[in-house]
This record gives structure tokens, sequence and C-alpha cells, in this order.
């Protein structure tokens, strides 16, 4: 039995680089594992847009603390040894990949030479990010935000889809009327739209740090499809509540979506 154990372990190696490898694949330019203070940090809930929007990045003096970017390395190359087509079969550089925020899992669209990046609002305490690939590569950052002071959202409501060429937007209606959407992004309520995606795959995300009480309603609008006039694609909406804390809860819902005009409600709850 002893003399098999170097054989074995041998036999581990290969798996175990494998996996290493898969891990170096991807890269974290922010946030960083351990212990941060972000101090008074502008980490905002929004982000300027232009159109067309072509996807979603940075807005200039971002700070760190309120960013998730980093790249993922070495892209499939096409036969002539030049870089693959934009989402031709790695379905990653120039595609979509799926970060994973706290739990809540959300496209996240890779641009041509493998960088990443979307603005993000984190809330004090314990925040755990992780970007999945297609092939099975995956990184995980856990940090701890110490500042204190930092707006922890007491709801969160995420829209994702899954098809690219296609807007949806998210409209979320509180109790005291006040009507978040793309055109109207910040609201008196505390309310607000962190981006206006319009070209696939989202997310868009509603936070509140101060929802008042009452019932909320969350609309879906397939905006549009581009040339692809008929073109069905499937919403998923995530309604966070009290997230960081033990009294957090989280719903998922997808919602087929069948032609530009559609406007459907998702989700009525009730927040106390």
């Amino acid at each position: 039995m002893t003399a098999l154990l170097p054989a074995l372990l041998l036999a581990a190696l290969p798996a175990a680089s494998s996996k290493a490898r898969a891990a170096d694949a991807v890269t974290f330019d922010a946030p960083l594992n351990g212990w941060r203070h972000a101090g008074r940090d502008a980490a905002d809930y929004t982000q300027e847009v232009h159109y067309p929007a072509v996807a979603v990045s940075t807005r200039p003096g971002q700070p760190g603390s309120a960013l998730i970017a980093g790249r993922i390395r070495g892209a499939p190359k096409a036969a002539n040894g030049a870089p693959a087509p934009a989402g031709q079969a790695d379905g990653v550089t120039g595609g979509v990949a799926t970060l994973v925020v706290n739990g809540v899992a959300m496209p996240q669209r890779v641009e041509e030479d493998g960088r990443f990046s979307r603005p993000y609002a984190f809330s004090a305490g314990s925040n755990g990010v992780e970007l999945r690939t297609p092939q099975g590569s995956a990184k995980r950052v856990q940090f701890y935000e110490a500042y204190p002071g930092r707006a922890r959202p007491r709801l969160r409501v995420v829209l994702s889809w899954d098809s690219d060429g296609t807007d949806l937007d998210l409209h979320v209606v509180a109790p005291d009327g006040q009507h978040t959407f793309y055109a109207n992004r910040v609201v008196a309520d505390g309310g607000a739209l962190d981006v206006d995606v319009t070209t696939g795959y989202g997310p868009e995300i509603y936070s509140n740090p101060t929802p008042p009480a009452g019932t909320y309603l969350v609309y879906v609008n397939y905006y549009g499809s581009g040339a692809r006039r008929e073109a069905i694609t499937v919403a998923q909406v995530a309604v966070i509540t009290d997230e960081n804390t033990l009294d957090e809860r989280q719903q998922v819902f997808r919602v087929p979506m069948r032609k530009p005009g559609e406007l459907t409600l998702v989700k009525s709850f009730v927040m106390r």
C-alpha cells in the first residue's frame, strides 16, 4: 500500500495543475481579498450612459471601492492565430460570463481583450464576488468592508436576460408612487437604477438603502430587439431584501419576453 502512494500522488498532479490554471485564467483588479476601509468614497448606485450604450463600462473617476473589474486570460485563437471572433465558441472573450455577487448570479459582458468591469455599490460587512466562465474557469474574492458609514441597500432588484442585441428595461414602482426606470434613474425616496443596458444580458440593478414600507411593483419592458423583431428572450429578476444581514432573503423569477413592446408585471411584494 505504501508503495502505491507516490504513484497516486503523481496521478493527481495533472488534475491539480489543471485546476490551478483554470483559477489563474481569471484575475480581479477590484475588489481584492482581505480587509478594507473605503472611507467616504462616493460609491453611489448610478453611472453615466452615453448612447448608443454598447456595453456596461465604468465611468471616469469611479472609485475602486465601487467597482468590479478584471480580466480573463488565455482566449482561444482562430485557425490563423488571430483572436477568435466576438462571441465565437469560447463564449467568454467578446461574449458573456457569469458574475456572482453575494450569492446573486448575473451575466457579465466580457470585451474582446478579455476585460470586464461594472460599478457596484457594496455594503458594509462581508462581501463575496465570483466570476465564472463557460469553460469552468472561476475566481472568487472575499473581502470585509469595515467602513460602518457605507449605505447598506435594504432592497435590490436585479434584472438580467439571456440574449444579446435585445433591450429590456427594469421599472420599479414604490409605495409612495416613485417610479424608477431608465428615464428617471434617481428618485426622492432613495431609490436608484445603476445603468440602462441597451444591448443585451444586463444586468440593470435597482437599489434603495431606505425603502418606504408598503407594496412594490416590479415590471419588465421588452423595449426592442434591433433587426431581430421576433427574438424571444428570458428575463430573470432577483429581489434581495436586507442584503448582507442575518435577515437576508433572495427570490428569483424567470419570465419569457416574447416581442418588443411587451410590458410584464414580474413581481409585487411588501416591504415592512
